[in-house]
């Protein structure tokens, strides 16, 4: 058990959103979560694109999730709880005849605000929601980066293929331009940097292996913020530490006078996710300066110790204002929550 101060404020308004605040995208679905939203500003608004995770009622006997079919319309798979070949000892996946499928699906709705603490669905901005056989399984997890007029959006795409990473890309939040699979699976928590270093675009990734390596923080470049290569391994789960088990970015990295400022998750081998920061090379971010030793948020109150999975605190976006970094975060994979941090105080505990 992780037991530590934190450096958040957390809102006293926290939960910013629970799942009775939204109405299900998917007829005969629930909402079951609300998390992990991307965040960005827009026409004078803070904007939430925030992951909805939706379920069936499950009945007693059997255990049901839900799917996109060829035709994009939802298929709910019923299977008995006794049959051999099912393996649902995780609340958020089930294997069943050798195959893993999300207990949820999901997919990505907007909301706005115009104090940062209240937040609804605007009129004109529809939902997003997975297309194809890459994403029949929904898409997660959205990291919204801007460059100039043009904002870049990272999400994770899942489908019985595997767990890769989408783009689409818009300027006015109406009109989507597809821009396919761009790191084929096993890959997440891709954030772009929001401006372009020696005239070219940055990313952070994170490739998964099972039996060789981990689940690291990489580093890619491209030239068209489209086609990613040159990668590199940056960060890396550290033995006996809070972030034993897997590491994965946050959002855009943060450009300060000591360099790039990256807020990333790390979990232990317990799966509980905690936030760290590390910093990189202005003009060369594949250099690691420093890292925090200890988490700079760790789950301590009930609505992120307790939820559809408990102690966890993770974010995939924030909005930055001077020194004032505020985080938007999923809690218990549940509810979504902000939390102030200084920027100042982040970079102080750095080593």
């Amino acid at each position: 058990m992780i037991n530590m101060k934190d450096l958040a404020q957390r809102f006293p308004e926290n939960p910013l959103l629970l799942p009775r605040d939204l109405e299900p995208g998917i007829p005969g679905l629930q909402i079951i979560s609300l998390l992990n939203p991307g965040v960005f500003r827009y026409r004078e608004k803070t904007w939430l694109l925030v992951r909805v995770a939706e379920g069936t009622v499950q009945k007693e006997g059997s255990l049901f999730f839900p799917v996109l079919n060829a035709t994009g319309n939802t298929e709910v798979i019923e299977v008995p709880l006794n049959d051999p070949d099912l393996i649902a000892a995780d609340a958020r996946v089930v294997n069943y005849k050798g195959l893993d499928y999300l207990t949820t699906l999901s997919h990505l709705r907007l909301l706005a605000s115009d104090d940062g603490i209240h937040f609804s669905e605007q009129e004109g901005y529809p939902p997003i929601f997975g297309k194809g056989y890459l994403e029949r399984f929904g898409i997660e997890d959205c990291r919204v980066s801007q460059i100039g007029d043009t904002y870049y959006l990272t999400y994770t795409a899942v489908s019985d293929s595997g767990v890769g990473v989408g783009l689409q890309i818009t300027k006015d939040w109406q009109h989507f331009e597809p821009g396919g699979m761009i790191l084929p699976p096993h890959n997440k928590d891709c954030a772009i940097f929001e401006e372009k270093i020696n005239g070219k675009y940055y990313c952070l990734h994170r490739p998964s292996s099972k039996e060789i390596g981990g689940n690291y923080i990489w580093l890619a470049e491209s030239s068209d913020g489209r086609q990613w290569g040159n990668h590199q391994c940056l960060i890396k789960t550290r033995p006996g530490l809070w972030d034993n088990g897997r590491v994965g970015a946050g959002a855009a990295p943060i450009r300060t006078e000591q360099g790039w400022l990256e807020i990333y998750h790390g979990a232990n081998t317990k799966h509980q996710y905690c936030l760290g920061a590390f910093l990189m090379a202005i003009e060369e971010p594949s250099k690691v300066i420093s890292r925090t030793v200890d988490p700079i948020m760790v789950p301590t109150e009930t609505y992120e110790l307790s939820g559809f999975f408990g102690y966890v605190v993770f974010t995939n976006g924030h909005v930055v204002d001077g020194d004032r970094l505020t985080i938007y975060y999923g809690a218990a994979d549940e509810f979504v929550c902000g939390a102030h941090f200084s920027i100042r105080e982040i970079l102080a505990a750095l080593k």
